[in-house]
């Protein structure tokens, strides 16, 4: 769960460490206050978007981090999901530090236990441990896809979606190669043609890997072996031969300087560096020596070479590529023509064709037999909830409806179909709910989905905007029963779903000199009675008010 949220110089917030508690938490504060900052800043460090105009006037860089405690069935996972990006575990796995910072240029970094990481690995693992349903997620449940992808996730079978869409992707890629062999023509048949020559010509060359830079070496010593020969001799003479040569003057050198070290043990080190120099000569002269007892200089292998080179420099010059690329144009040309030699198969194309259809269909109706199960268990679950949501009589049907060919998501599409009241036919979301109605459905929907969400921590921002009376008091009971297997933050403003959390903080903002500053409060008991009575009555709070306030808070 969300243990603290840390912001530094963040919008209009100076400094916020801000500690959560497990349950139902809700966040409340007038409008403008703040509240919708909390999240903006959580959901950069869970991976979202940066932009330097988040950054408090007057400062470079603004920080957010986030503390998460991992729960002990989690803590396995996220180690070994730590240990496959490279990050340290923190306190044996049961805590996650992400951290975002955003510079004035706009360019951000983000951190994952104290080590770099990007912002894909931060969304990564901030999917895992955070889900927010936002104030317009009601807007979402008009699309198709949305409503599919709703129903799958929670069904839980997300990993066979994912391998149906991986099959159909498959199968296509088949049948595209299938069309193109059975249209293809005399162009495909001049290219099988061209690579087979081509592929012939290379494979006589036989260029190996590395080989053009050896050779060019190789050549380079032998073309010129005898200016070779001549210096290294000179060298030698100059070091050893000569009648004046390094090494008999630096012999006499060494002899008075060690007679003089002897007198003064100051001259030691130098004496000793000249007999160094002395040893490192002679080993030198001793390695030319050697080299050129050894030095084969074969004008056959220079004749050799040259032909080697002449080879292979044309042949990169015919086929338009440098001479060390050679053995990957083989490579290559070899694949080619194994390729389009079996697209030309026609007859192992469409056995091909046959088989991933048959395992696309397995796979796909295997799907269809999950979607009807979890269609059917969700549609009842909503429609119960709707009733407590001032829609009596009012149901939720998911229809699957059969596609005339299958595709990337199944066979069928899923449409969610919703009567308002008693006695009407169940008719496309879209088209029959009221925005109170949508909103009080896609709130339902959310709860009893997340209901089975493996994410600790769910966040709703305003979900609840559209209702209000006995409706909204439902709403937040309904959020206070999930809050006893989730974590659950709830930015409201009504007094009746606030009163219903285990803990309460609110979100006010304040002058500093010519500067707006926002803050967090957590309320105690006769805060909260302050707070709810404000959301009660607005500007003046009477008596009146505080007593309601205090009824709706005692009856939870």
């Amino acid at each position: 769960m969300l243990q603290t949220l840390s912001l530094r110089d963040f919008v209009i917030v100076d400094q916020l460490e801000l500690d959560f508690s497990s349950g139902f938490t809700v966040l409340t504060g007038e409008t403008g206050a703040g509240k919708s900052i909390l999240l903006d800043a959580l959901g950069l460090v869970l991976g979202e978007r940066a932009d330097g105009s988040q950054i408090r006037e007057g400062s470079n860089r603004a920080e957010i981090s986030a503390l998460f405690r991992i729960s002990a069935d989690q803590v396995e996972h996220f180690n070994s999901w730590l240990d496959e990006q490279g990050f340290p575990s923190e306190d044996s796995g049961q805590s996650l530090l992400l951290k975002r910072t955003i510079e004035s240029n706009g360019r951000s970094r983000a951190f994952i236990n104290g080590s770099v990481a990007t912002v894909s690995q931060l969304r990564e693992a901030g999917d895992q441990l955070v889900d927010i349903h936002g104030q317009h997620a009601h807007q979402l449940l008009l699309k198709s896809g949305a409503q599919r992808e709703l129903l799958d996730r929670h069904a839980n079978h997300i990993d066979l979606v994912n391998d149906v869409s991986q099959s159909f992707k498959k199968l296509n890629d088949s049948r595209r190669l299938l069309a193109q062999a059975e249209n293809a023509g005399q162009d495909v048949e001049r290219e099988r043609e061209r690579l087979e020559w081509q592929l012939e010509e290379l494979t006589e060359l036989a260029p190996q890997e590395g080989e053009w830079a050896s050779i060019q070496s190789e050549h380079a010593r032998l073309a010129n072996g005898a200016k070779i020969i001549s210096g290294c001799q000179e060298t030698i003479d100059v070091l050893s031969d000569a009648d004046n040569s390094v090494e008999s003057i630096l012999s006499k050198t060494c002899t008075n300087m060690g007679t003089l070290a002897e007198h003064d043990s100051a001259l030691s080190d130098i004496s000793q560096a000249l007999e160094s120099a002395q040893i490192q000569i002679d080993e030198a002269v001793h390695s030319l020596n050697r080299y050129l007892q050894k030095l084969d200089l074969d004008p056959a292998r220079l004749s050799e070479l040259e032909e080697r080179m002449q080879a292979l420099h044309s042949a990169a010059r015919k086929y338009r590529t440098e001479a060390d690329d050679l053995p990957k144009l083989l490579n290559e040309t070899t694949d080619r023509l194994d390729a389009l030699t079996a697209s030309q198969n026609i007859d192992a194309l469409r056995d091909k064709v046959k088989a991933e259809e048959t395992a696309y269909l397995k796979l796909a109706k295997q799907l269809t037999q999950k979607r009807n199960k979890a269609a059917l268990d969700l549609g009842k679950q909503v429609t119960s909830a709707m009733q407590d949501l001032s829609m009596a009589g009012g149901q939720l049907e998911i229809a699957l409806s059969p596609l005339s060919e299958g595709g990337a998501h199944g066979l069928e599409q899923v449409e969610f179909l919703v009567a308002g009241h008693a006695g009407s036919t169940p008719r496309p979301l879209a088209k029959v709910a009221s925005g109170g109605e949508l909103a009080r459905i896609s709130l339902a929907i959310s709860v009893i989905t997340s209901q089975a969400s493996f994410t600790p921590t769910l966040i709703f921002d305003e979900v609840d905007a559209g209702i209000g009376g006995a409706v909204a008091e439902t709403v937040g009971k309904l959020l206070r029963q999930l809050g006893q297997s989730h974590q659950i933050l709830c930015v409201t403003h009504l007094p009746q779903v606030a009163a219903q959390g285990n803990h309460h903080l609110k979100v006010s903002k304040s002058q500093s000199g010519d500067k707006t500053l926002s803050q967090v409060t957590p309320l105690g008991r006769s805060e909260r009675v302050e707070e709810v009575a404000r959301m009660l009555g607005g500007a003046t709070i009477t008596d009146t008010t505080r007593r309601h306030a205090r009824e709706l808070l005692e009856q939870n």
